[in-house]
């Protein structure tokens, strides 16, 4: 069953993005980035992993490096008390 951003954000999913950069199949000397995007778990983020076995696996274009990051969407909401009065016109 397919689930929506909220729900995955409630079971502790975060945004992982990722910038692979590959070698070109017909020009191995020549490098070009993709970037992927997903909701996965932290620390082991098995969605990227699974991603980055299928490229290896079925795509010719060999990985030169992987970078990413990973971002909770949904966190503590942030409180400051502010004392004030604005008069308008």
């Amino acid at each position: 069953m397919e689930q929506n951003a909220t729900e995955l954000m409630l079971k502790g999913y975060g945004l992982t993005t990722a910038e692979f950069t590959y070698c070109m199949p017909d020009y191995i000397h020549v490098l070009n980035t993709f970037v992927w995007q997903e909701y996965d778990l932290a620390p082991d983020h098995p969605n990227l992993f699974k991603f980055i076995e299928f490229w290896q696996s079925e795509l010719d274009g060999p990985l030169h490096s992987v970078r990413f990051s990973h971002r909770k969407m949904i966190a503590p909401g942030e409180w400051r008390n502010v004392v004030g009065e604005f008069t308008i016109n």
